[in-house]
C-alpha cells in the first residue's frame, strides 16, 4: 500500500488509523506499544514516532510505503 503524505511527517499511530489498519487512534497506540509495528524493518514502540516520506511501515502483514503527495 502507498500512503501519500501531504505534510512533512505523520505520527505512527495516526498513520495506522489513516491507512484503515486500526479502528481508532487508541487502538493504534496500543498495537505500537505492544511492539507489533515495524518501521524500516525495525520494531518501533514510540507511538508518536514521526514517519516521513521514504519510510516503510509494516503492521499485520500490510506494508505501507510512505511517499510525498503530488499536488
Amino acid at each position: 500500500m502507498i500512503f501519500q503524505l501531504k505534510d512533512e511527517y505523520i505520527e505512527l499511530c495516526k498513520l495506522l488509523k489513516a491507512a484503515n489498519l486500526v479502528m481508532s487512534g487508541g487502538e493504534g497506540k496500543e498495537v505500537v506499544a505492544q511492539g507489533l509495528v515495524t518501521v524500516d524493518g525495525q520494531p518501533e514502540s514510540r507511538k508518536r514516532c514521526k514517519i516521513r516520506p521514504g519510510q516503510v511501515v509494516e503492521f499485520a502483514g500490510t506494508v505501507i510505503a510512505v511517499e510525498t503527495a503530488m499536488d
